[in-house]
């Protein structure tokens, strides 16, 4: 569903992204990580078409991503931190939102009814507290029912019930065969929500499997000890690099 070949990319003369190859697959929901500064956020900004990479491409649904903006219509995504105009109402925001896709009449507001965002439709978004903000954000991500998800630290910010509700809703969307890409420091929400494990070091793919295959590679049978392993073969520089697979 996302071809990621050769991607590169530099800021100055730092090399962020370096001869980056990744496959995506619809039925699939990836744990991407790595350190600051890994390269995690340009892929990410790089598949939305707000970064231009140097070399290298990328392809959704077979499609070069490269001046075109009709494949962002497959894609939901949820940011980190949700900036909107503070004086704009949330259901202001909701309807404009529609407004900008005016052939689709088929939404999704499983989660703009579970968080109850109906009841504060007309509170400015500026005066929201943080949570609130990320619930809006999540609504957002799943509103035109999308077949790729990419979900940035989703659960950061939200009441332990809201987070219960957007990772079962995660879950669901898993189910229905979608693509969901996550990144998150909470490695348990990750354990919980993905099935494919992608770490990125100094800008490139260092492994990228099942979490399985991660387990038994690295020896450990839960998901945290995995990660921290291979947290020490980059920071080592360990020649004991897994060998490279892609499902």
């Amino acid at each position: 569903m996302i071809s990621v070949k050769n991607l590169s990319k530099k800021f100055g003369k730092l090399q962020v992204l370096k001869d980056f190859d990744l496959e995506f697959e619809l039925g699939n929901s990836y744990a991407l990580m790595g350190p600051n500064g890994s390269g995690k956020t340009t892929l990410i900004k790089t598949i939305l078409g707000m970064v231009i990479p140097d070399s290298g491409e990328i392809r959704v649904a077979g499609q070069a991503v490269g001046g075109h903006v009709a494949y962002r219509k497959q894609i939901g995504y949820m940011p980190q931190i949700g900036r909107y105009p503070a004086n704009m109402k949330i259901g202001q925001l909701f309807d404009m939102m529609k407004d900008l896709r005016p052939e689709t009449n088929n939404y999704d507001l499983d989660l703009f009814q579970s968080f109850e965002l109906h009841d504060m439709k007309n509170k400015s978004l500026g005066t929201l507290s943080g949570g609130t903000r990320q619930k809006v954000s999540a609504a957002l991500a799943f509103l035109f029912d999308p077949d790729i998800l990419i979900l940035d630290e989703p659960t950061a910010g939200l009441d332990p019930i809201a987070a219960e509700v957007l990772k079962a809703k995660i879950q669901m969307e898993r189910k229905k065969g979608k693509l969901i890409l996550i990144t998150s420091h909470i490695l348990s929400d990750l354990e919980e929500l993905t099935n494919h494990a992608i770490y990125i070091f100094d800008g490139q793919v260092f492994f990228s499997d099942s979490i399985e295959e991660l387990k038994e590679i690295t020896g450990e049978s839960k998901f945290s000890p995995a990660i921290a392993k291979l947290m020490q073969w980059t920071l080592k520089k360990k020649q004991t690099k897994p060998q490279l697979s892609h499902v």
